[in-house]
């Protein structure tokens, strides 16, 4: 059945969205006018800069509200998400000693340039993330969190001498699609080697969809949010498939 939306304000379906940019533009009225004017340009009707605001020498910070015209046909909408039986810690560690003759392991890194840790700390680290223990803490997983700033031939080195059932790879920096470039060197290294076939490669950061980690070869990817008995789950459960 079809389901027409927009962008839900103070009524439902009156198209109300708020709006953040820059503009390289001194501040001042013209600056303001300007946001306007560019936003009307964006197909929105009614818009109201709300506040603006100098950032630097030539350039404005606006917050804009404005109505949007197109609606969305949301029966029409098609999504794909990492689909995993959902396991607490307890639950997860179970499942590894009654079905694996060993302990899973797992070596985790932000590759590249990236110095941010958040994303893999919060999925490796013991202390965890949201109340949810990190794959540190589980007793019958070997994680190795790397750090950051770590290249792929020290990844792939490590994840051999540690014989890794897993690879973890966060991303947190984008600009200029540093994410991708990084993520497609690590794949390529892999295949380079002949060795894709012998890990799990899990994705993660803040625009990392699991439609792109598919993309770009990856098994699966993780956004923002996830905890880390859900990348665990993925983890045992994929393996544990691929002994059947």
């Amino acid at each position: 059945m079809k389901q027409n939306i927009k962008p839900y304000g103070d009524t439902i379906n009156d198209g109300i969205i708020q709006l953040s940019f820059t503009l390289p533009v001194e501040f001042g009225a013209k600056a303001k006018k300007a946001a306007e004017l560019y936003v009307l340009k964006l197909n929105f009707d009614q818009v109201s800069v709300a506040h603006a605001e100098k950032i630097a020498d030539d350039f404005t910070y606006f917050v804009v509200f404005a109505k949007a015209k197109p609606v969305l046909d949301y029966s029409t909408v098609v999504a794909s998400e990492v689909k995993t039986v959902e396991m607490d810690f307890y639950q997860i560690n179970d499942l590894i000693r009654k079905e694996f003759n060993r302990k899973i392991s797992v070596v985790g890194a932000t590759i590249g340039a990236d110095a941010h840790t958040v994303g893999i700390d919060a999925i490796m680290n013991m202390k965890g993330y949201n109340q949810d223990y990190g794959l540190e803490r589980y007793p019958e997983m070997n994680a190795l969190n790397m750090g950051a700033q770590v290249t792929c031939e020290d990844l792939l080195k490590e994840a051999l001498d540690k014989k890794a059932d897993a690879l973890l790879v966060s991303q947190t920096v984008t600009q200029k699609d540093a994410h991708i470039r990084n993520f497609t060197e690590l794949i390529e290294l892999l295949e380079a080697e002949n060795l894709r076939s012998h890990f799990l490669l899990l994705a993660g950061g803040p625009r990392v969809t699991h439609d792109l980690a598919i993309e770009l070869g990856y098994d699966a990817g993780f956004g923002p949010g996830t905890v880390p008995s859900r990348v665990a789950s993925f983890i045992v459960t994929t393996l544990l498939k691929g002994r059947k």
